[in-house]
This record gives C-alpha cells, structure tokens and sequence, in this order.
C-alpha cells in the first residue's frame, strides 16, 4: 500500500485525512487518506466492498464518519448531510436511481431545489430550465412526462439533469453509466469535458475499465477498505489496474459448456401492446433447455426487460403462450409462477429486488417464505432452518458480510446483487431469468456472478440473461438471441457469434 503522491495543495480541492467508517462486523473504510484534484475527472476504482460508495457517502454527507476528517479547499469541513454538502458546492449521482416515479420529470429535476417567485414556485422558469437541461443530454423528452414512463437508462439522465440544476462545484457520478447505452454515454461525457471547462471538478466511479481509460485523468484504486494507489490514467493501463484491484486474488472465467437436457421452457407467439400503440413484444417466439445458458443482447429499450416480465407474469401479455416442462403458465400471476419454478433477478436492483428497510437475512428469504418457507410449529426450529439455509447462500456466493441480520444498505452494489441473486435460488427454480445481472458491479463480483451462471447450468437449470455488453454475451452464452424494437432479430449459436452479427441485428430497420 502507498500514500498519495506529493502535489502542491492548490491542485486539491477536496480530500480525506484518516478516514474511517466502520459498520457493526465491517469495516468499510480504514484510516484512508484519499484526495481529489481540481477541476479533473477523478476517476475512483476498485472492487465491490472495496471502500468507493461508502466514501462518497461521506464526502456528499449521506453518511457521517467513524474518525477522520474531510477537507476542502484547505480547511476542515463538516458534511452532515446533503443539504449541507451541497451549499458547500458538493453534489451526488448515486448508484441507485433516487428519484420519484409518481411525479413529472421537472418535479423530480427540482425537488427541494425549487425557483420561488412572490412565494410561489416559478413553473415556467422551471420548465425551460429543465427542456435546456434535457436538451443538454439529447433527451427528447417533455419536462411534462411522468417519470415512470420512462426507462431506466433515461432515469438516469434525469438524475443527471437534477445535478446539473444546481451551483456544482464538485460531483460525485457513482456509476453514471450503468444504465446506459453506449450513444447516452457519449453524450454524458461530452457534458463532463463541458463541465470541466466550467471549472466542475468530478469524481467519476465505473466498472467499465475502457470507459475509465476514456474519460478520467487521474485514477485512485482502493481495495478492501484501503487506499492502495493513485496514478494519472495516461500513465496507467487496463492490466495494472486489475492487477491493483485484485492484489493477490486471481480471477477468471473460462467457458465450459454443461450437458443439455430436455427442454424447460418453450415461447411461442408472446406479444404484449403499449398502452399508446404499438408493440412492447411482438411475436416473441424461442425455446430453452435445462443446462443451456442463453443470453439476450439488444440495445437501451428493444424489449429484453420486457420479456423477461412477460415469462414471469409482471407484464401482461395479450397474446402468446408459455410452456414450462410441458404445463402451460398462460392465465398464472407472479407469485404462482415463482412456486412452479420460474425465478427472475431484475435489472432495477433498488426498485424491484431489495426492500432496503429490510435485513440481509430477510430479503434472501423473503422469496422462499412466501412460497414454501420456514413456517413451523416450533419458531426455533424455523430460525434455525432459516439462518443454516442463509449461511449457505451466503458462503455459495461470497457475500462479504459480518452478520446476515444487518440492513441490506450496509452493503456494497455487487454484495447486495448477490443477495438478489441468492434470493431467486432459494426459490428451488428450475428456470432463472437474470436481467443485466453484472450491472454496476466490479470486475471481481462480476467474475463471481459468471461461475454461477455456469454452476447454475451444471446443475440442469435452464438460464436465461440480458446483457448490454457484446463481450459478456460472447463469453458466457451457448446461444444468442438479439432483440430490436420488441422481436427476436437473430438466434445465434455460439460459433456463429460475432461482434459484427450482433451489432447488425440489434439496429432497428423500418
């Protein structure tokens, strides 16, 4: 481990001193000196669990520290909370999209940033302001629009919209892009080089190591709660960052195809309508058998979420039939599909996979209570079935947690999608859908979440996951299926996959 390198204090606008922030069994930072330098792209790197969130909770004052002290500008600040971090030019892009899906999109841009005038909030500043900013981000959308119209890669930009309304000085963008398709992310670092000509100084988080090497200036890598190092990126490369990201622990991935079976799950014909016209699936038609990992790649709004809804009973679907191991599902809810063997990890892991007022226990379990669960007679007995069964779950997929009955929020990203994930295998499930399942965690975790992909197939479960990403798609799938606009464009075995075909197929054609 190093110490930061030596740089004249006015190149530091912001910067830690022994900071440290230990939860109950955990200690998420130890003692790290972290500093982040004038109006650059600080880019911030490491592990899930290695430290990043849980500092730029401190810095945007979501969370305060154990010890330690935060600097600014040369002097000790206190950051209490985000309010108060913000009037000291300090905001925050989380992970996690915190915004409010039963109000408008310029509701959600403005809350608790409101224009007044005599009193009474200006709307019509407000509404041109937040049409500039949409614009900004080349999102045609009316200010007007109830979020939850919205996909979640738009989502995103309006949560960027809403940093952009206030007077910045320093932002945090923690995992800005996860939900993004690769022209959003252009047009979000067009913005950042605009930023930084303002003199905005960022602290940019990413999993995308390419992305990284793109945007940022400076790099800081921690690991396991630590500072290890920090170079200028022009000077660093994709292979010694993994190397100071992983330290001793090797990762890797190698493809073994499993045994196929029978087949589990068979598609014919699902169509499912807007409520405005048009199709959100149209035709919808493929097969899966038990032991075959399929993977669905498509661009930000070709329909990949929306089948996996529609196969689980989320969505409803006006036409078409599914098939598992010969019993027909048509006409079956959510819940009744989950207890006859079809289990699904969603993309909005915030939104729809965790109850963040909730443990770490009880959301693994929360799935297996309410189909067969651990309701006996004797409540010991129960509590022990219950914690034994979580201690598995936890050691199968190295969760790295002191105790299971913490919240669910002491954990990092990749930790609690571990969770989500070891919440649809309690289950018992025959067939697993995983939506964008290595979103917005690190290259770690994401290797972790590969060898239970493959696991999962060896045991004869039929797989099935979306992915934004050509490569990961490449290296985990027996078979690809690409999506556009709704249909299934291409059904690509292994050895006919390239980069070239899955490119061509997922652009939309009139």
């Amino acid at each position: 481990m190093t110490q930061p390198t030596s740089t004249p204090q006015d190149e530091v606008i912001l910067e830690t001193r022994n900071l440290s922030r230990i939860y109950p069994g955990v200690t998420a930072l130890d003692s790290v000196n972290y500093r982040v330098y004038r109006n650059r792209v600080n880019v911030l790197i490491g592990e899930n669990g290695a430290g990043k969130s849980t500092m730029m909770k401190m810095l945007a004052g979501v969370e305060s520290p154990s010890s330690g002290e935060i600097w600014l500008d040369g002097e000790p600040v206190t950051l209490n909370s985000t309010h108060q971090a913000e009037r000291h030019g300090i905001s925050i892009i989380f992970q996690e999209l915190n915004l409010f899906p039963n109000m408008n999109v310029m509701d959600n841009i403005f809350i608790g940033n409101e224009f007044f005038q005599r009193g009474r909030i200006n709307e019509k500043y407000q509404y041109a302001l937040a049409k500039s900013l949409l614009e900004r981000l080349e999102l045609d959308v009316d200010p007007y629009t109830p979020l939850g119209e919205l996909g979640i890669g738009h989502q995103q930009l309006v949560e960027i919209a809403r940093a952009l309304s206030k007077d910045t000085r320093v932002l945090i963008m923690d995992e800005p892009t996860s939900a993004l398709s690769q022209s959003e992310v252009k047009v979000l670092f067009n913005v950042m080089e605009q930023l930084k000509r303002r003199g905005v100084t960022i602290i940019y988080i990413s999993h995308r190591l390419e992305e990284l090497m793109e945007i940022g200036d400076h790099i800081t890598i921690f690991r396991d709660g630590r500072f290890i190092c920090e170079r200028e990126v022009c000077d660093a490369s994709v292979p010694w960052i993994i190397e100071q990201m992983v330290g001793d622990k090797k990762k890797h991935f190698d493809y073994q195809p499993a045994e196929q079976g029978e087949t589990a799950l068979e598609v014919t014909g699902l169509t499912a309508l807007h409520q405005n016209g048009g199709y959100r699936l149209n035709d919808v038609t493929f097969s899966l058998r038990k032991g075959e990992v399929v993977g669905i790649y498509g661009l930000l709004g070709a329909g990949r979420t929306e089948l996996f809804k529609g196969l689980i009973g989320l969505m409803p679907c006006q036409e078409g039939k599914v098939v598992l191991n010969g019993e027909a599902l048509d006409g079956l809810n959510f819940q009744q599909r989950l207890k006859r063997g079809v289990a699904l990890v969603p993309e909005d892991r915030q939104g729809e996979g965790v109850v963040q007022m909730m443990s770490i226990k009880s959301n693994m379990t929360l799935s297996d209570h309410s189909l067969r669960g651990f309701w006996h007679s004797c409540s010991w007995l129960r509590e022990n079935q219950e914690h034994e069964r979580v201690q598995e779950m936890v050691q199968r997929l190295a969760i790295k947690v002191g105790d299971s009955e913490q919240p669910i929020t002491s954990l990092s990203g990749g930790n609690q999608q571990k969770v989500v994930l070891g919440k649809a295998l309690m289950t018992r499930p025959e067939v697993v859908l995983l939506d964008e399942p290595t979103r917005g965690i690190d290259v770690g975790a994401r290797t972790d979440v590969y060898h239970l992909i493959g696991q999962m197939a060896r045991q004869g479960l039929a797989v099935m996951f979306s992915s934004s990403e050509l490569d990961e798609v490449m290296a985990l799938a027996d078979r690809v299926l690409v999506m556009a606009d709704g249909r299934i464009t291409a059904d690509l075995a292994r050895a006919g996959v390239t980069r070239e075909k899955l490119i061509a197929a997922s652009t939309p054609h009139e």
